[in-house]
């Protein structure tokens, strides 16, 4: 065979090989969604010397009105937990509340909200004092809860506790110990009752139920990942691994497509030098398959992702003086 003939060949083959590999690299360059930057966002600046909403639920009524304080705790009126103190967060929180989980029910109007420290609570629609709906489950105490979802249905509400081991004050050790003593819950209003789902859950956080509710997607912090508990169908009451995640998650909310936005504290390997860029949350599609990033700097450390109707998404923070909103 002459050397004419054997680099027509060898040209053939790469020819070959670029056709069947080229649609498909096409393919999934098409499928990436454009990562969305939260460099630059609007700002809802909090009420001075707030650097988030935190023993008691506020509401934005605009420009001319601002923030308002919608619901409390009772031991918020008890304790005088709205006058001003010297003293830091963490050294009142546990007497005066700290809710981590907000979700409303559409239809009744229920802000159900879960506290750290006073269990999950439920405010009417005009807000005020909250009534505390639970404060243990299956015989043992809420010292942690966290998350909290509803499901606009049947209104029942879902719920975690982080651990039966540590505080909120204490979140850290959960993290460091790879502590598995969290809970998944159900909360049925009508019953007035809690049932725990699974135990033994290694930091649960954030939950959201599923746009076709046959589950809840749970955020596992220290884990990284994310958890499918099955609650209809065949697989009802067994659970399975959802989604790997980059980072550190906290709130779990559904997007405007069928997934989900998960908030990340930082980066699994994220270091404090170098460039001032890191990812704050991820849009993670209905088959826990990751669909968009989102990233922004290093100060921005989002505990909530909302993404509104109108396109625009809203990040909350434990940790910034404002809400941040993004314009896509």
């Amino acid at each position: 065979m002459g050397p004419t003939r054997t680099s027509k060949i060898a040209l053939l083959v790469i020819s070959v090989i670029a056709l069947v590999f080229l649609p498909c690299t096409t393919a999934v360059r098409h499928l990436k969604t454009k990562p969305i930057d939260a460099t630059n966002t609007q700002h809802l600046e909090l009420p001075k010397g707030c650097s988030a909403p935190r023993a008691s639920p506020s509401t934005w009524g605009g420009e001319g009105v601002g923030w308002k304080t919608f619901a409390y705790s009772p031991s918020y009126t008890k304790n005088n937990c709205n006058a001003t103190s010297e003293l830091p967060d963490v050294a009142t929180e546990s007497s005066c509340g700290r809710p981590l989980g907000l979700r409303f029910h559409r239809e009744s109007g229920f802000l159900y909200i879960a506290d750290a420290y006073m269990g999950l609570m439920r405010v009417g629609p005009n807000g005020g004092q909250a009534t505390v709906l639970a404060t243990e489950a299956g015989g043992a105490p809420l010292l942690f809860t966290n998350g909290v979802d509803v499901d606009q249905v049947t209104g029942d509400v879902y719920f975690t506790d982080s651990s039966a081991t540590y505080t909120r004050a204490q979140h850290q050790q959960v993290t460091i110990s790879g502590d598995s003593t969290g809970r998944i819950m159900k909360y049925d209003p009508k019953a007035n009752q809690v049932t725990v789902l699974q135990s033994d859950v290694t930091y649960p956080n954030g939950i959201a139920i599923s746009a076709d509710r046959t589950h809840l997607v749970v955020a596992l912090t220290g884990p990284c990942k994310l958890l499918k508990h099955w609650i209809q169908g065949p697989k009802a009451g067994m659970f399975e691994l959802f989604a790997d995640l980059p980072g550190y998650p906290d709130n779990v909310r559904p997007d405007t497509k069928g997934g989900y936005w998960v908030a990340l504290h930082r980066e699994k390997y994220e270091l404090p030098f170098g460039a001032d860029s890191h990812l704050v949350a991820i849009r993670i599609g209905a088959q826990g398959e990751k669909v968009q990033d989102m990233r922004g700097p290093k100060d921005v450390r989002p505990t909530e992702v909302i993404e509104r109707e109108d396109g625009k998404i809203w990040l909350g923070s434990v940790e910034l003086p404002y809400v941040g909103i993004i314009g896509t």
